[in-house]
């Protein structure tokens, strides 16, 4: 068996999308699940849309990630270079267009602006417009063509493809796919600037650094005729390739950086644990045998297995990530959460605070980090209420008898020294027993008092003791005068 190699070619154009995130995970695993190579290569042939500082932003994503690659820019594996701007140097995406040329599989072509202008144009899948081209420069004689190369005329060199037959190709999710060769256009193989084009370099470069299995997304499928032939015309065995469904958003739109959260960055912004976006992006058009969800990296690898990739396309679901970062939450050891969840707690928590126990209160109550925030910012003020809250069916409180505990403890807790979560319960405790109160029916009006709100991170003991004494005290005071009011 061929050893699989595969490798994540990203351009360095910004921020990693989703898309392009998944496909690196899953180039990753197709590798790392029989023991294979994963390669990164630069594909930076496009200067018009080079950002600075997006190569560093690959690789920072891919260590955070554990994406870790075995050749690459930085690891040469006897494949070098791994830089398209680099490899174009050494000649190579210029040598292997003459060969194609030489073989009538090619043709220089000199056409200016204007005239290309004039050709007929089609509207492709993403509705751009693209230029047909009409094989003019397919007729130039070789004493035309070495006129205009010694003339120095600015040059293409292009793909011929014949206007009839048909091409087959086969993918593993799709299987073999058939097209009319009319309908292929005869692509630019080299640009007038002398750089290859990502078509070009990207089959040139897979054969030449013996990439085994191609996986990309589904929106190369219309390309994949035009490679094949390119394989086919140099005498190359093609890879396997494995196309991915397109991912889109809730309202089955392609996930667009509009959304907020199209990018790995976006996601970690926003308070994701990178562990949870991984596992998230994997189950994104690939599902295992059971109903398992919850995945480490290193169980992706043990279990993935790219024939259980699906057509249909992935729907990129907010809700259900924020559900698994959550998950992630609560598997946490408690003193990891504190350290992640420390700059959100400061922030939200300017003062003298015991955020460690804080940093517990709110671990299983919260899905993203900013959710923070909304759990303990009571802590930091009490919020206005309406005494309504005081009212609670179960717990059989209403304003009245509320009014009535507060006046009764607030004597007990001004008299208690040791305001730890402990004590304060034992004392609380002993007055429920002494007056025959369910426990509900004093910590309700208690907890509402301290804190202003329905919902709390916490039980009214553990709240006073963060808040101590004096501020507790001053609070149940603003309770017993509202409710004075009623």
């Amino acid at each position: 068996m061929e050893k699989i190699r595969t490798r994540y070619a990203p351009s360095p154009t910004g921020r990693m999308h989703v898309g392009n995130l998944r496909s690196a995970l899953y180039e990753f695993l197709v590798a790392k699940h029989d023991n294979g190579t994963f390669m990164l290569r630069i594909e930076d042939t496009d200067q018009e849309r080079y950002v600075e500082g997006a190569v560093d932003i690959i690789y920072r994503t891919m260590e955070a990630t554990g994406l870790i690659h075995d050749e690459g820019p930085d690891k040469d594996g006897g494949f070098g270079p791994y830089v398209q701007s680099e490899r174009m140097k050494t000649g190579i995406y210029m040598d292997y267009a003459k060969k194609l040329i030489d073989k009538g599989e090619a043709y220089y072509c000199f056409c200016d602006k204007e005239r290309l202008a004039s050709l007929k144009t089609e509207v492709d899948d993403e509705g751009k417009s693209i230029t047909i081209y009409d094989k003019h420069c397919l007729s130039l004689s070789k004493e035309e063509i070495e006129a205009n190369l010694a003339a120095g005329n600015p040059f293409v060199i292009r793909q011929n493809i014949p206007n009839e037959g048909t091409t087959t190709f086969h993918d593993e999710l799709y299987g073999d796919i058939t097209v009319e060769n009319a309908e292929l256009d005869d692509m630019i193989l080299i640009k007038s600037d002398g750089y290859p084009t990502y078509n070009f370099a990207n089959v040139v470069d897979d054969h030449t650094m013996n990439i085994t299995h191609v996986v990309r997304g589904n929106e190369y499928l219309s390309s994949s005729p035009k490679y094949v032939r390119l394989y086919d015309a140099f005498g190359w065995k093609v890879p396997v390739y494995i196309h991915l469904p397109l991912i889109t958003d809730e309202n089955h739109k392609k996930l667009s950086k509009r959304s907020g959260h199209a990018s790995f960055e976006d996601l970690i912004e926003q308070g994701f644990l990178t562990e949870a976006v991984i596992n998230y992006v994997a189950l994104l058009g690939w599902s295992p045998e059971d109903n398992q969800e919850i995945f480490t990296l290193d169980e992706l690898i043990k279990n993935f297995d790219y024939h259980r990739i699906s057509k249909s396309p992935a729907v990129f679901d907010i809700v259900k990530l924020r559900w698994m970062n959550g998950e992630y939450f609560k598997a946490m050891d408690d003193e990891k959460f504190y350290e992640l969840a420390k700059p959100y707690l400061e922030k939200a928590l300017p003062g003298n605070f015991d955020l460690k126990k804080i940093a517990k209160m709110v671990k299983t109550r919260i899905e993203v980090f900013p959710d923070i925030d909304g759990q303990v910012d009571f802590f930091r003020e009490l919020p206005e209420y309406d005494i309504e809250m005081y009212t609670h069916k179960k717990m059989k409180t209403n304003a009245e008898s509320s009014l009535q505990v507060l006046n009764d403890v607030l004597p007990i807790l001004e008299a208690q020294e040791d305001y730890t979560n402990d004590a304060l319960y034992q004392t609380l405790l002993k007055y429920v027993e002494e007056k025959g109160y369910k426990n509900g029916y004093v910590m309700w009006p208690i907890r509402t008092a301290v804190s202003g709100k329905q919902m709390t991170p916490a039980g009214a003991t553990e709240i006073l003791e963060i808040l101590g004494k004096e501020e507790s005290l001053k609070r149940i005071r603003k309770g017993i005068e509202l409710l004075s009011l009623a």
